[in-house]
């Protein structure tokens, strides 16, 4: 368990930049830096105001130079942490940094854990939990849409949507209160049923809104799943290669190549897509080939797009491929896609699309090694998937702690809505108006254990 009462160091930046910042932090984080620094008109670190650039010399323990750097001064409670911070600003040499390193430790600093500079900014009230965790999304943030997700969240809105909820449910559970410590004065009212049963509904609304968020939310920030499936030497390899521009797959005129799930993912117009591409479907004999051909099948189940390719030249399996693949299809979005079609006249074409006519999906035609028609599937995707315009005030889940709270909250408020249905006790209604501000609550690290703490933040990488 961390000790958040020692002093902090870690660098901050990437290997390899033309500048290093090394992060100091800690009620000690002033007095040990001035150990190593020298200012350049001797005024003492310990003597300057808040917010302000020192320039000076970082020096060694034989009283050598080791570089020239700028130091920002922070106290507390302003600063990120919330406690007195130091950010020293140096070249980017790994050996400076780790020199530097080196002396901040050897003067009273600690080795900074991963995350906990955000774990100390939560403790000391600079941000709730969920703001805490949005800063990893926000470092992690490879789109336009989950950088503003990730900011929105950074910034408190999904704090206030959570602060609102929790205001509702605590007048709701007053107002139980109420009824419960008068219920011997028939002659007072302070709430009929009535009116208790619109504010759960109201409340059951918000929790179920932002729980069916998390669909659309877990796609913006993790890919939205597509498997690319068909028979063997179909294109897929080639396929997924054309579409993530590099030489991912291995491509052969040799059945059976790929003989296991190779996964990649790629940005399309803002949204990021998780291509999944899988062992082609064929009878076998050889064991490792089965074993690949199986994970495709498990792949399958996982996917939210399936992409069925089809040889263009060579589909005479494509009735028995279809009877074993559409009942593995429903409820996922399908797009047929007929490969090698610029070898196919218009009548081989029309053939092609009247196979399939029974099935209800987009049919397109490419040419996955010259890359033709691959706009037209990018463009395909990205209608399929459904992905509404995204704007910095959204408040959508992407986090799967905040899905499990929020799935909690929401059966206790379902609870609820049917005690008040059935006019059960009030005493049986208010133990899970508790259990929904509990579980609400728990997002915001209002109730969280240590344990759950240092799960959290031992993601993040050192220096944040």
């Amino acid at each position: 368990m961390n000790n958040h009462q020692d002093t902090i160091c870690a660098i901050s930046t990437a290997q390899g930049g033309a500048i290093g910042v090394i992060r100091v932090s800690g009620s000690e984080a002033i007095a040990i830096t001035s150990k190593i620094f020298v200012p350049l008109n001797n005024i003492p670190l310990e003597e300057r105001k808040a917010y302000t650039l020192i320039f000076g010399k970082i020096m060694g323990d034989n009283n050598e130079m080791i570089d020239e750097v700028l130091v920002s001064l922070f106290r507390a409670p302003h600063s990120y942490t919330g406690e007195d911070a130091v950010e020293i600003s140096c070249h980017g040499s790994t050996y400076i940094l780790q020199q530097i390193m080196q002396r901040l430790i050897h003067e009273g600093c600690r080795m900074a854990k991963p995350g906990e500079y955000t774990q100390r900014a939560f403790l000391n009230g600079k941000m709730d939990l969920s703001q805490a965790e949005a800063v990893a999304d926000l470092i992690a943030s490879s789109s336009a849409a989950t950088h503003r997700l990730a900011m929105n969240q950074m910034r408190g809105g999904f704090s206030k949507e959570l602060s609102a909820l929790r205001d509702k449910l605590l007048h709701l559970t007053s107002l139980m209160e109420l009824e419960l410590d008068f219920s011997d004065h028939e002659e007072l009212e302070f709430a009929d049923r009535s009116e208790l049963q619109s504010i759960a509904d109201e409340i059951e609304h918000l929790i179920s809104k932002l729980t069916d968020s998390f669909s659309i939310g877990n796609a913006i920030k993790n890919g939205i799943p597509v498997a690319i499936i068909g028979e063997t030497n179909a294109g897929k390899s080639t396929l997924l290669n054309a579409l993530l521009n590099e030489e991912k797959a291995i491509v052969s005129d040799i059945h059976g190549t790929t003989r296991d799930v190779i996964e990649d993912t790629i940005n399309i117009q803002g949204i990021t897509f998780r291509f999944i591409d899988t062992a082609g479907i064929r009878e076998t004999s050889d064991t490792i080939e089965s074993i690949g051909i199986k994970r495709t099948f498990e792949k399958l189940e996982q996917a939210n797009i399936v992409l069925w390719m089809i040889d263009g030249k060579d589909n005479k399996n494509i009735c028995t491929l279809k009877e074993e693949l559409l009942p593995l299809c429903k409820g996922k979005q399908l797009i047929i896609l007929f490969n090698k079609t610029d070898l196919l006249n218009e009548q081989q074409r029309a053939a092609l699309t009247s196979s399939l006519s029974d099935i209800d999906a987009p049919q397109l035609f490419i040419s996955a090694k010259s890359g033709k028609g691959l706009s037209s599937l990018e463009n395909k995707l990205v209608e399929t998937a459904h992905i509404p315009e995204i704007s910095q005030n959204d408040i959508i889940v992407t986090n799967v702690r905040h899905y499990e709270a929020l799935t909690l909250a929401l059966s206790a408020i379902h609870r609820v809505q049917e005690g008040l249905t059935y006019n059960l006790s009030g005493d049986f209604i208010s133990q899970d108006l508790r259990e929904c501000i509990h579980h609400l609550s728990d997002i915001a690290g209002e109730v969280t254990t240590d344990s759950v703490l240092e799960n959290i933040f031992k993601h993040f990488c050192i220096g944040k």
